[in-house]
């Protein structure tokens, strides 16, 4: 989704592409920062006290399914103005090929949200930190890649990392085994979810809005029948303020926050790189621990910030090895082709 305007643009200056980048990791902060914290409320605060995490997800999903279909139907009316690419979840072919993905989607929005219930919003991102790790382990199992030893490396001090955030926040009142295992369970997802994206991309011809539509369309239906299985219905039913305005119009604000990363995360790629997506999540991943530190009050042990830090810098150092590998790999390519030429 995004404008396109037919009259010629001026040329951009140095200053101000980089105002444009910054403005947009700024933005990706904000919505990303803004989004979790508004789930953790809607999720475990007292003023909430609703014991449904599955249908504050679904919300989401429906919310987001809704503003796909509302834009895709603008840009019919408006084609100059507004772009979103032509598909129609109801298709029967569709729904038999990205089913699959939907169904890892909505485990891993699922699962991240339970994390996020049971766990405190500093110990969030320790909790989820594996994702890199299970990425490697999967793509050696089912794709038979074999990784680098550097990245290996790399995984072996995230791992390090969690199991010293797990013990160093065990020693805390806001601890939960039942988060944390969420937490593995949503950074398994992911990384299943990341490795079949690929595939379901070349079925919707590479339309990232378009899988998000028809992963948040099919997303809706599956959490209906989890939502009852996890006993949530009566507590649904019997919640006393649930049609309250305050509260209807926080679960809006979820359920738009959640659309809203999923935008800025695309924008963010699209005008500065992976890598830079990548290192700004890192960056923000930090800045979201100690902003919740600060919120919540809470103070944490020198061990605790440290196993942070470990977390932290495994993963961007992971990041800049897979960076520096596609470097060499695309230079050799290269080499390779001009050899043949000559």
């Amino acid at each position: 989704m995004y404008q396109r305007l037919d009259e010629p643009k001026a040329p951009i200056t140095l200053l101000g592409k980089y105002i444009k980048v910054f403005l947009v990791v700024a933005l990706y902060w904000f919505v990303s920062i803004l989004t979790v914290f508004v789930n953790k409320h809607l999720l475990s605060s007292d003023s909430v006290k609703l014991e449904a995490p599955l249908f504050v997800t679904w919300f989401q999903c429906v919310v987001s399914a809704l503003i796909c279909f509302v834009i895709s139907r603008l840009s019919k009316v408006y084609p100059t103005v507004i772009k979103f690419p032509d598909g129609n979840p109801l298709d029967i072919d569709t729904f038999r090929k990205i089913l699959p993905l939907s169904v890892l989607f909505t485990l891993m929005v699922g699962t991240n949200n339970l994390c996020l219930k049971y766990v405190g919003v500093a110990f969030y991102y320790v909790g989820r930190s594996l994702t890199t790790v299970f990425n490697v382990i999967l793509t050696y199992i089912m794709l038979k890649q074999k990784t680098s030893f550097p990245s290996i490396l790399c995984c072996a001090g995230i791992v390090a990392g969690f199991m010293l955030g797990v013990d160093q926040e065990s020693l805390t009142e806001s601890f939960s085994w039942r988060g944390t295992i969420f937490g593995v369970l949503g950074s398994l997802a992911l990384a299943m979810y990341s490795i079949h994206t690929k595939k379901a991309l070349h079925n919707v011809k590479q339309e990232v809005w378009l899988l998000s539509y028809y992963n948040n369309v099919y997303s809706s239906i599956i959490f209906l029948p989890l939502i009852i299985l996890n006993g949530e219905l009566e507590a649904i039913i019997t919640y006393p303020k649930l049609f309250e305005f305050w509260f209807v119009i926080t679960m809006l604000i979820g359920g738009i926050c959640g659309f809203a990363i999923g935008f800025v995360t695309a924008l963010q790629i699209k005008i500065t790189s992976p890598l830079t997506h990548n290192i700004s999540g890192t960056a923000k991943a930090c800045a979201q621990t100690v902003i919740a530190t600060q919120w919540y009050n809470e103070t944490k042990s020198t061990l605790w910030w440290t196993s942070n830090f470990v977390v932290l810098a495994a993963s961007a150092a992971y990041t800049r090895v897979k960076q520096l590998e596609m470097q060499r790999q695309h230079n050799r390519t290269t080499t390779a082709t001009i050899a043949q030429k000559a």
